[in-house]
């Protein structure tokens, strides 16, 4: 087959030629590596936000933002939402294929039993103020996990790769679970490695050493299938900030840590968060109509959170997915009189029938109906973003080793368009 290719001109002359590289699924790519050095270094390219640049080869998940559609390794999300569990999402995202039972059972036990944090971490939560931000304490936890597990922290070391990567997703949820506790002056709970992975979650926040604890299983389930719609999403902020990091040979544990500080925003991970503040800023149904008419006018700062997608320009097929699971956990969970969520019900009500919305594909999206889950299941909203940490860990750790076992993969060097200062001579302070 012919190689396609493009060129670039200049005052009718030819330039750069630049081939065509094409995937399995997806707009085809101009591959601009070798522009500079074609012509004549002089020309970079300029994709602020890198709206249009593909950065990476990779075989793990694919977006289709029109047409509303998320695969995990070729699989659609909906399909692994209804039948899968997320411990079994983690094994497809890692190893590209699903596991037969041996392999899910193989690999669960591998991930069950490395839920431990060494004993010495414990002390450095109290390091931390009682009141810092919990995203805040697992960023500096996270990261000093390669002080502790240093035998596997050679990352050209295919056996030591997939240590780590289990010892990330066994350990981020005890990590997170003692963050939570550390915020409201309760002790740690070990982990229990009877239970799954959420249900050992929720014991370890909520269980208290002088009670029994009960696992609900429509809180387990719920958070399960939370976790599998936020595994991965291809190469968004946080992801490709971990690939960045592990470009330069980063230990595994830096690069998880430089993900949740990325996640922290309220643009990404933060924006379940974000909803909160807003219904709290809104608050009640009587609000609502001078909200709906704030949000509408482009000249009021006022952002109605949880609505729309960067990427997606129809609706988010994980909220589609969730919706249904957030209004049976609200109604077995939630004080129906909390005017927090009568006033999420009404907006998701005008989103999908008010014109202004629909023209413009507003609708409710997952972080709309995550926040309102966590709520109901007693997560405070600044747990939200550890949640969606503990979630996306396994994505990160997916391109983490995509990458790292990649021979093509280069040290990240962005260029830049320069805009400043022309070279000038210095000058002494007293001629100044």
């Amino acid at each position: 087959m012919e190689e396609r290719t493009v060129q670039l001109t200049e005052n009718g002359k030819v330039i750069a030629e630049l081939p065509i590289k094409t995937g399995t699924m997806g707009p085809s790519t101009v591959d601009i590596s070798q522009l500079y050095q074609q012509t004549g270094k002089q020309y970079f390219t300029f994709d602020p936000g890198f709206m249009a640049t593909a950065s990476c080869h990779s075989a793990i998940t694919f977006i289709d933002g029109e047409q509303g559609k998320l695969l995990y390794r070729g699989y659609p999300i909906e399909q692994l939402a209804q039948k899968s569990s997320f411990l079994e999402v983690a094994y497809l995202l890692l190893n590209g294929q699903l596991p037969t039972q041996n392999e899910l059972d193989t690999f669960t036990h591998n991930i069950l039993h490395h839920t431990m944090i060494n004993e010495s971490l414990k002390m450095f939560y109290h390091g931390f103020h009682y009141n810092a931000h919990p995203v805040a304490v697992m960023i500096g936890v996270v990261g000093s996990l390669s002080a502790f597990y240093h035998d596997s922290i050679n990352v050209y070391r295919q056996e030591s790769r997939i240590i780590s990567a289990h010892r990330l997703i066994a350990k981020v949820p005890t990590i997170a679970a003692a963050c939570y506790k550390h915020s409201i002056g309760e002790p740690f709970i070990y982990p229990d490695n009877k239970l799954s992975y959420c249900g050992n979650l929720l014991r370890m926040m909520f269980a208290v050493p002088c009670e029994e604890y009960e696992l609900n299983q429509t809180a387990e389930r719920a958070l399960d299938l939370l976790f599998i719609l936020h595994a991965d999403h291809e190469q968004n902020a946080s992801t490709s900030t971990v690939r960045l990091a592990g470009s330069s040979g980063a230990n595994p544990f830096a690069c998880i840590a430089s993900g949740i500080a990325s996640l922290w925003g309220p643009a990404h991970g933060g924006a379940a968060e974000a909803v909160l503040d807003m219904l709290q800023e809104i608050g009640n149904v009587s609000q609502i109509d001078k909200y709906i008419q704030k949000a509408k006018d482009k000249n009021d700062p006022f952002r109605l959170m949880g609505f729309g997608h960067r990427v997606y320009k129809n609706y988010d097929p994980r909220a589609k997915i969730i919706r249904d699971t957030c209004h049976k956990v609200l109604n077995e969970f939630s004080n129906t009189s909390d005017p927090l969520f009568e006033l999420a019900l009404k907006l998701e009500e005008i989103a999908v029938t008010d014109d202004y919305f629909i023209e413009r594909s507003l609708y409710p999206n997952v972080d709309f109906y995550s926040g309102m889950i966590y709520r109901s299941l007693g997560i405070p909203s600044n747990m939200f973003t550890v949640m969606f940490a503990i979630a996306r860990t396994v994505g990160w750790v997916a391109h983490w080793m995509e990458m790292i076992s990649d021979p093509r993969h280069k040290i990240g060097r962005p260029r830049q368009l320069y805009d400043g200062a022309v070279s000038r001579d210095y000058v002494a302070i007293t001629e100044r």
